[in-house]
């Protein structure tokens, strides 16, 4: 099927056609796809006239984008040394168990994709994950397997 712009053109719009604004318009169509489609790259590439290689080095340098399309859920498990050391990998084994993917995957359904990153930020609340910019620390595996029951329920109530 074949992709329409009108959203991309709607985010163009809203910051000017502007290529120092690349950064912003990339985050925006992050936000509106779940990742960065490689056609909406080539397209806002025409329309900035920027490179395409300039545009994929951008989102490839920023460990917010991503090419790969990311679960309406995104659970972002810190690994830094705070979190590893208070037991970040039980919870990773957890959420694999839950959801039946492991970190860089998406479940089919497209609800929940899961990453490691070396460090949220969040060192006291050790270990600590981010669900679509929700901060959750000082877990256990029983806090991240009820985590995870709200958001399957959640879910299946939006699906009714």
């Amino acid at each position: 099927m074949e992709r329409t712009f009108e959203k991309v053109e709607d985010i163009l719009k809203k910051h000017n056609y502007d290529k120092n604004k690349l950064i912003a318009i990339l985050l925006d169509i992050q936000k509106e796809y779940r990742h960065i489609p490689k056609d909406v790259v080539n397209y806002i590439s025409v329309a900035l006239g920027i490179s395409p290689a300039k545009i994929f080095g951008v989102a490839t340098f920023y460990a917010q984008f991503s090419l790969k399309p990311k679960g309406e859920y995104s659970i972002y498990i810190c690994d830094g040394t705070a979190c590893h050391m208070e037991g970040s990998m039980a919870l990773v084994k957890v959420i694999e168990e839950e959801l039946n993917i492991k970190p860089g995957e998406v479940t089919k359904d497209l609800k929940f994709s899961l990453d490691k990153v070396g460090c949220l930020g969040a060192c006291a609340l050790a270990p600590a994950m981010v669900i679509n910019g929700e901060v959750f620390g000082n877990l256990n595996e029983e806090k991240t397997r009820e985590i995870l029951k709200k958001l399957k329920e959640r879910k299946a109530d939006e699906n009714v």
